[in-house]
């Protein structure tokens, strides 16, 4: 039987919440993880038409840090964001900040997230005009964690190899279509300016004084941006994204148990060669750190930049790559369609298909769930 996040919720939920004391929103989410798809949330009772069978569907939660809820949101949205891609090369490019700086953006994350896309953008939109005089575009999404669970706030950039200069007119960037920009060069004046940034914050709210110390370490530190290899072509990149756009702190798939006490799970050692091992640590751990992933209400974690905004949409209608979406789908002909998975096969004669008869109610709110 796989074990899931909603189990762990379940056994250490009420020791987590009386040590740790999370707010509201966190309590809010980890009620809706533990009532996905049972009877908590209703549903629907079903029945073949060709064997009649009768099923009991339940509803998901719909939550966006939900594993199980994230297959069908990832395949409409990949579909739908590329249709506002421009078609040419692309280029993944990683922004991290030293891990020193956590203690700032746990302050006030949703501010210090903020400021941690404004300050990547301001860097890339300076290197594409310094580099090759043109504004360029990027699609940002911020992950915060790392395999270990761990507060590791990055953000991961697509970057097309083309621009606008300053007439208006597209041109292609890149030297030779092999590197994006000078990476070392790009550090230093990341660097710069998201320091420039943080400072003005912690001025703003007269806390300069207690992070100087914090500040002077980070300047310090080593900072980290990857950049990789262009892609091919728009198919590979629409394939790339699926992969990142709507990833959680950890799938179920990779808890492996769960003990009286521990939780253990698979994750990837980066410093031994990307090697599968296995970490446990205490239930009441797991939580602590699955919460620091929990992203603030309302808070937009993919952003688009330059020319893949709106703002420049007419400008490259004509570039962009081609709409193939059929017209007049369901959502359940969509889904089939994008992941091949018929949602209302018969799970028992595989030929017919499930129809609604009736409706389950909910039982009671996800928020009681994780407060009794």
């Amino acid at each position: 039987m796989r074990i899931e996040v909603a189990d762990i919720i379940k056994k250490f939920g009420k020791e987590f919440r009386e040590q740790h004391q999370p707010n509201g929103w966190k309590l809010r989410t980890f009620g809706a993880l533990e009532s996905c798809r049972t009877s908590a949330l209703g549903g629907h009772k079903q029945k073949c038409d060709e064997c009649g069978h009768e099923h009991i569907s339940y509803n998901s939660c719909r939550n966006r840090h939900c594993p199980k809820c994230q297959n069908s949101k990832q395949a409409f949205w990949v579909e739908d964001v590329s249709m506002r891609l421009v078609d040419s090369k692309y280029f993944h490019v990683v922004f991290t900040v030293p891990k020193v700086l956590n203690e700032i953006f746990l302050l006030d994350s949703k501010r210090y997230y903020s400021l941690l896309f404004r300050s990547v953008w301001e860097t890339l939109r300076l290197f594409g005009y310094s580099r090759y005089g043109v504004e360029t575009g990027a699609l940002a999404i911020l992950h915060t964690w790392g395999q270990n669970l761990m507060f590791h706030p990055h953000i991961h950039c697509l970057i097309p190899a083309l621009g606008l200069d300053l007439d208006g007119r597209v041109k292609y960037i890149t030297t030779r279509g092999k590197y994006l920009y000078p990476v070392e060069k790009m550090k230093i004046d990341f660097r710069s300016v998201m320091m420039k940034n943080i400072k003005q914050e912690l001025k703003s709210k007269h806390l300069l004084p207690r992070y100087q110390q914090t500040i002077d370490r980070a300047w310090n530190k080593r900072w980290v941006i990857h950049i990789e290899a262009p892609f091919g072509d728009s198919s590979h990149v629409i394939k790339y994204l699926g992969n990142y756009t709507h990833r959680v702190a950890i799938s179920n798939g990779r808890i492996h148990s769960i003990g009286d006490k521990e939780v253990s799970f698979f994750y990837k050692d980066n410093k031994d060669g990307g090697k599968s091992k296995l970490m446990t640590i205490t239930g009441i751990e797991f939580l602590r750190r699955f919460s620091m992933h929990i992203l603030p209400k309302g808070f937009v974690k993919i952003r688009y930049f330059g020319i893949l905004s709106n703002r420049y949409r007419k400008k490259l209608d004509m570039y962009r790559i081609p709409n193939n979406k059929p017209k007049n789908e369901t959502p359940q002909e969509r889904l089939e369609r994008l992941i091949g998975i018929d949602i209302l096969l018969c799970p028992r004669c595989k030929k017919g298909h499930l129809h609604n008869i009736k409706e389950i109610p909910k039982i009671r709110s996800p928020m009681r769930i994780m407060m009794r």
